[in-house]
This record gives structure tokens, C-alpha cells and sequence, in this order.
């Protein structure tokens, strides 16, 4: 069976990540930095249905915390062969020249610094170079590092582009290691991230921008995602696939 860590799993994406790798059999671990009712209750209802998972605090941001996830991984259901980096934050709607500077801080912090410092312990584990058996990562990237999220996030958007920069070079450095490295690159999907973000309409107001006409959803999105990590796309790495109705 396969290990699979899930960051910020205990809700919106992750969640719907975490309940679908379950499905097929995969052993996960529930990350959450602020969601700990969320991913109990994620953990309850995968083992509602005979999977095996467990919520684990820690802030992705912190190395201390990064380490003693994959150490409980490794206590709990074995060595992690799969990774879904999708812990992150929008850090508010704002404009550049309105942006505080601990804003940027704790963006940059969280979706690029702790995306990494997951990525790093991943491949220390997985590569085959490292005594490893391989493995597969998938980042959570969004459209906005395309679009640039002017007038709404631009410091999001920045954090993201920086993502799939991840994903192409650690794609290439690895590709010989038994490691593959993906994304996905949702556009407007109907999660809280949008009530959360002081950005409480833009979910309605997007719509029209989408040729689809809707919003996708989080199931959506995990469905690429375990794609992604499954031996189907044995031969994608270094892929960012947009979820995003066209847009």
C-alpha cells in the first residue's frame, strides 16, 4: 500500500484529496494547520468507509513541523511514497501598493517556503539514489500564476508562479530517481477559500469569466490530482494541468 501525505487536508481541495486517495487504498496522512475539527472529521469519514488515515498538526512554514509529519508518517503507515503539496493561503484581496509586508511574508512562507521543505523531505525519502522506491509529488499551483491576479492577489498569484517553477525543475532533477513531479492548476473552483479571503462575492462575480459558465468543484480537481499520482501517468512529469473550465 501506498502513503500518501496530504497538506492542509482538512478541507476544500485537500479534503476532497484526501477522501478520494483513501478510496484507492491509499494510507494518508491528513495535514492541517488550523483545521484540526476538519480533518478529524476527514478522518472520520475515510474510516467510515474502511480506509486508514490520521490527522496531523503541524504548519508546513515550520521545519520542525515538516519533519515530525513525515517521522509520524513513517511511524504510522510506513515510508511516504506520495505527496500532495496543497497547503496554502491567499493572504487577502489586496493591491500591491496595499500590501503589507507580513502579509507577503506569511504567503511566501506557507505556499513556496513550505511547499519546498515538503518536496525536500519527499524526495529524501522516495529517491531512489537515497535508498528509496520511488514515488510521485503533486504540487497544487493555480490559474492565477497565469492570469497574475492583478486588482485581487497579486502576492498569491506570485506564490503560485513560483510553484510551478518547483514543479518543472524538481520534474527534471529527479526524473532518474523514481520520483515523478506534477500539478494542477485550479481556476475558480467553489471552495471557502473565497469567503476566507475578504473576497466574499468573487465567486459569483468570476463566473462570466469562465467559458464553462461554473465553477468547478473540489472533487473535480482531486480526481486530476490522483491522475497525477497513479501509475497511469507513469510517463508525465514536469506537467502543471489547469482544472479550470477553459478559463
Amino acid at each position: 500500500m501506498e502513503t500518501l501525505i496530504v497538506t492542509g487536508g482538512g478541507r476544500g481541495i485537500g479534503a476532497a484529496i484526501a477522501e478520494r486517495a483513501a478510496e484507492r487504498g491509499y494510507r494518508v496522512i491528513v495535514n492541517f494547520a488550523t483545521s484540526e475539527r476538519g480533518a478529524n472529521e476527514v478522518v472520520e469519514r475515510i474510516a467510515a468507509r474502511g480506509g486508514s488515515a490520521r490527522a496531523v498538526a503541524g504548519n508546513v512554514a515550520i521545519e520542525q513541523d515538516v519533519l515530525r509529519m513525515f517521522d509520524v508518517a513513517r511511524e504510522t503507515f510506513g515510508e511516504v511514497t506520495a505527496l500532495v503539496n496543497n497547503a496554502g493561503i491567499t493572504g487577502g484581496g489586496a493591491r500591491l501598493d496595499e500590501l503589507p509586508a507580513r502579509t507577503l511574508e506569511r504567503v511566501l512562507a506557507v505556499n513556496v517556503s513550505g511547499s519546498v521543505l515538503c518536496a525536500r523531505e519527499a524526495v529524501r525519502r522516495m529517491s531512489t539514489r537515497r535508498g528509496g522506491r520511488g514515488g510521485a509529488i503533486v504540487n497544487v499551483s493555480s490559474l492565477a500564476a497565469r492570469i497574475g491576479g492583478g486588482g485581487e492577489w497579486i502576492h498569491y498569484a506570485l506564490s503560485k508562479g513560483a510553484i510551478d517553477t518547483l514543479t518543472i525543475g524538481l520534474a527534471r532533477e529527479v526524473a532518474l530517481e523514481g520520483i515523478r513531479v506534477n500539478a494542477v492548476a485550479p481556476g475558480l473552483i467553489d471552495t471557502d477559500i473565497h469567503t476566507t479571503s475578504s473576497i466574499p462575492q468573487r465567486l459569483t462575480t468570476m463566473i462570466p469569466s469562465v467559458p464553462m459558465a461554473r465553477a468547478g468543484t473540489a472533487d473535480e480537481v482531486a480526481e486530476v490530482v490522483l491522475f497525477l499520482l497513479s501509475p497511469a501517468a507513469a510517463y508525465v512529469t514536469g506537467a502543471i494541468v489547469p482544472v479550470g473550465g477553459g478559463r
